[in-house]
């Protein structure tokens, strides 16, 4: 419970004026962002969130009226989270185009690793359950995808228009393919990865699969 609260403070804790309850509201998006991503949503209880962060269930239901509501709000963060994290990326003119992918991707890849790979991809996470969330998951969760595939396009774009990549490359069909990859949708006769790499490297714990899928991603995109 410490150290959670030690993160969320580290994550540019908000004035002190706005006392205690903002501070609460934000463990309850850390801790449940943190479990449902390893665990998932049907196999995660509110209890073992309160659990983990000593918050009572009064004050969760204060916060979010249902679990179903709690996961919406999980969800919204970490497309807003992700997204401004490519798009950081792709507005630092220190990099090229291919290069600004290439580094969201590597600190996507990195942050995995930090974790043991224990843990990846929420939305990914997610999708893999879709079938047994409640029903407008799957809107939310297909909206989410759509986006980030928008502002991967986008830069795949400008690599096309900087000569990194070929003309004749269809950008939003390839960003569709590697977000299809990340959240793990790729039908098993893909070439370029098996629906397995990222599961995999949660299942052995090391880093290896993801780190093929990445290397045969940006080497079709230049070979």
């Amino acid at each position: 419970m410490q150290n959670h609260a030690q993160d969320v403070k580290g994550r540019g804790r908000p004035p002190k004026q706005r006392g205690d309850k903002l501070l609460t509201r934000e463990m309850l998006v850390h801790v449940g962002t943190e479990v449902l991503t390893e665990k998932g949503y049907s196999a995660v209880g509110v209890d073992e969130i309160l659990q983990r962060t000593g918050i009572s269930r009064c004050s969760f239901y204060y916060y979010f009226k249902t679990k179903e509501g709690f996961g919406a709000e999980l969800i919204d963060r970490y497309r807003h989270f992700i997204t401004q994290k490519l798009e950081r990326c792709l507005s630092d003119t220190s990099l090229s185009p291919l290069g600004s992918l290439r580094t969201f991707v590597g600190e996507v890849r990195d942050e995995m690793a930090r974790t043991d790979c224990r843990s990846g991809c929420l939305v990914g996470k997610l999708a893999q359950e879709v079938n047994t969330l409640p029903e407008n998951f799957r809107e939310q969760l297909s909206a989410v995808f759509a986006e980030w595939q928008a502002v991967f396009a986008r830069g795949l774009k400008r690599a096309q228009e900087t000569g990194e990549i070929s003309p004749e490359l269809d950008c939003a069909s390839t960003a569709a393919f590697f977000w299809y990859g990340w959240g793990f949708a790729l039908p098993p006769s893909t070439p370029l990865i098996s629906k397995e790499a990222l599961q995999r490297a949660n299942l052995e714990l090391n880093i290896k699969p993801v780190d093929i899928f990445i290397g045969n991603f940006f080497s079709r995109l230049t070979g």
